[in-house]
């Protein structure tokens, strides 16, 4: 049996090198991959965890979702208020005639119960509180330099609204179904300024407010804009 001739032994230099260019990209590669992958979830799972609860919506959040730009024209809403006070006019009309239906002086009539509409259940008017239509003339009053209106438009908000609602928070329109003292249609809109819209005076004469300054200006530019069509 021959002896095998002794194994040469190879120079480092001429030995192939593990750690080829290829072979380090690839390395670094996977590592990133693994690692900072890795790491940026873990990272990121960390910063939820540390970033504050969202809140639900409320109902007020909801009602200000629904309600959209309540200063800007509604042309849905305007068109039921026109053909509301059309409703109205031939009513009187024909009760001038000494036809049937009569409607009484006003437009509105007083609800069972505050109505529903965009997710609110109706609401029972709570007991023994009547409407106190000087109470909310105090209140309107007493609110309008926050929306800057000076006293001189007391007169117009004051035939306004006794116009619209004998500034009644529980007057709804019959025809159009507006409601409250500044008469909303619908009258969710209201929500934007409290939950409390179907039965709460003081909620129903803040969006009214707001409303105849979005777009109306002032109480006497609505004023002069309902004696003309008829709505505001």
């Amino acid at each position: 049996m021959s002896e095998r001739p002794p194994k040469e032994d190879v120079p480092s230099a001429r030995r192939p090198s593990r750690f080829t260019p290829k072979r380090i990209a690839i390395t670094v590669l996977s590592l990133v991959i693994v690692f900072g992958g890795g790491g940026f979830v873990a990272y990121r799972a960390i910063e939820n965890a540390n970033e504050p609860p969202v809140e639900p919506f409320n109902v007020q959040d909801l009602g200000k979702l629904a309600s959209g730009n309540l200063y800007a024209p509604d042309p849905e809403s305007d068109a039921l208020k026109a053909a509301a006070e059309q409703a109205y006019r031939a009513a009187k009309l024909k009760e001038g005639r000494g036809g049937a239906g009569k409607t009484g002086d006003f437009d509105w009539v007083i609800p069972k119960q505050a109505p529903a509409g965009d997710g609110f259940p109706p609401v029972n008017f709570p007991p023994g509180s009547d409407p106190s239509p000087g109470s909310n003339k105090a209140t309107a009053k007493a609110m309008m330099a926050q929306f800057g209106f000076g006293a001189d438009q007391w007169g117009c908000l004051e035939r306004l609204w006794h116009k619209e609602s004998g500034w009644n928070e529980r007057a709804m329109n019959r025809y159009s179904g507006a409601y409250g003292i500044p008469q909303s249609l619908p009258g969710t809109k209201m929500a934007s300024a409290g939950a409390d819209w179907q039965t709460n005076a003081a909620t129903q004469i803040k969006w009214g407010l707001g409303y105849i300054k979005g777009r109306y200006g002032t109480p006497c530019s609505a004023w002069a804009h309902s004696q003309r069509v008829g709505w505001y």
